[in-house]
């Protein structure tokens, strides 16, 4: 193997790549919307829609769970991505065409289903794409693999909810359609080319039967050994020392739930905290030219978050942390991690002294939110890029995709979360307080965990 063929991206990545871009842009673009859509024009009041967009995202983000599974024991990555597209594209043209409250559940249970099959097998397969002496470019193709999926987010962001305005509802979920189906073609042209991690098929020593055998025999543990061990006695060590591998990822993505309850939360509550501030923005001079004032839309200002990952992931990548790197600092992926999640703090500190200005009678403008998106977006860089590589290189390699679906599960956990919060009707400031706190004590559980996993140190 030379050099050359070593620091080169297998040809085929464009394909997973341009594929990925295409389905974010239509799963975005529709989420971008959801909510506006919900109150402007299927009538439902603010806090229904919240909520409904938050039991939309818990149901998204469960449905990996079936999607890993299927992928690594009975279809495998590449026919679980390719079947059930079909069910992607027909939820958003559900939406375009039956625009009832009875169509809307329709059309987003069938996208649930799409994006449950694709979103674990898919960050599974793009890194069975490399082989074991590529590990750096491993590395790096998840960080490039953001940067094309908010490629795709930013322009849906941007693009979708002026559709909306502009003809409706029809054209605005008709778009996403087509993309998902494009995203479908892509992926399917490279189907020569794929390296296909066959599926395990029925698997007697998976995760819950190992965990299932200790559970009976709990309390029979020798001295040195964990409750895991008895296991051993059904189970070959391999598969007992992966559920203990499995177990141990899943304390650390514990603290990462209440990130999720905040990140989630751009597309619900930052865009009714948005609808109250002023949109009309400028007039700016630029040299010798003026820019006339122009209104932007509450729910287009979510297109900050990608545009922002867009800089943030190359800087971090090429500057940052090779600078940190050449001077001796090699931050782990928990390092990272931690970091992100202190930040998070700040995004809602931030998003409530802007809803104090509002509480008070004088709101401003609505680049106001710009700090928020700012502080959350360098967050999710940092532990949502880091968390993808992390989960794949930690995951023993018969549970990629069931490994990538626990992490995806810490999202429904969060937007779980933030679905009870509603019952507590906080509101105001108060409401951005109360998730400050509660993100800034589970950044403190997060650094006690990392601080403690062997990978940290």
């Amino acid at each position: 193997m030379t050099a050359a063929t070593a620091d080169r991206y297998p040809p085929q990545v464009k394909y997973i790549v341009g594929n990925e871009a295409c389905e974010r842009f239509s799963f975005y673009g529709m989420g971008s919307v959801l909510v506006v859509y919900m109150t402007g024009y299927l009538l439902y009041p603010d806090t229904e829609a919240k909520e409904g967009y938050h039991l939309f995202m818990m149901a998204t983000y469960l449905t990996p769970l079936l999607g890993g599974w299927l992928a690594d024991r009975y279809w495998g990555r590449y026919k679980t991505i390719l079947w059930v597209s079909l069910f992607y594209v027909l939820g958003h043209l559900t939406l375009a065409f039956w625009t009832t409250r009875t169509g809307l559940i329709a059309g987003l249970a069938l996208i649930t289903l799409g994006s449950g099959g694709i979103k674990p097998s898919v960050s599974a397969f793009v890194g069975d794409q490399f082989r074991p002496d590529q590990v750096t470019l491993r590395q790096k193709v998840y960080g490039w693999f953001y940067w094309v999926i908010n490629l795709g987010s930013a322009t849906a962001k941007l693009l979708i909810p002026w559709l909306l305005r502009r003809y409706g509802p029809a054209v605005a979920f008709a778009v996403p359609g087509v993309f998902m189906a494009v995203a479908t073609c892509v992926f399917w042209a490279g189907t020569r080319t794929y390296v296909r991690t066959p599926p395990t098929g029925p698997n007697p020593h998976g995760f819950l039967d190992v965990l299932w055998h200790a559970f009976r025999r709990f309390g029979t543990h020798r001295a040195g050994e964990t409750w895991l061990d008895p296991a051993r006695a059904r189970h070959p060590p391999e598969a007992v020392e992966g559920a203990r591998a499995v177990l141990r990822i899943m304390g650390v993505f514990g603290a990462v739930t209440v990130f999720w309850a905040l990140f989630d939360q751009t597309g619900s509550s930052w865009v009714l905290q948005g609808k109250q501030l002023i949109g009309t923005v400028g007039p700016f001079s630029l040299g010798d030219a003026v820019i006339s004032p122009f209104d932007l839309d509450a729910a287009q200002l979510q297109a900050l978050n990608p545009f922002l990952v867009m800089g943030l992931v190359p800087l971090f990548s090429l500057v940052v942390f090779p600078a940190l790197a050449r001077r001796g600092v090699a931050l782990a992926p928990l390092v990272k991690m931690t970091a992100g999640m202190f930040l998070a703090v700040l995004s809602f500190v931030a998003a409530a002294v802007v809803q104090l200005r509002i509480d008070g009678g004088h709101p401003p403008g609505l680049l106001w939110q710009f700090p928020q998106y700012l502080f959350l977006t360098t967050a999710e860089v940092l532990v949502s890029v880091t968390g993808l590589e992390f989960s794949y290189t930690q995951a023993p390699r018969s549970m990629r995709s069931t490994i990538m679906s626990i992490w995806y599960l810490t999202v429904m956990l969060g937007n779980l979360l933030t679905f009870l919060v509603q019952f507590v009707r906080l509101s105001g400031a108060a409401y951005f307080g109360f998730f400050a706190l509660l993100m800034l004590l589970a950044a403190f559980g997060f650094r006690t965990m990392a601080r403690r996993y062997p990978t940290a140190k």
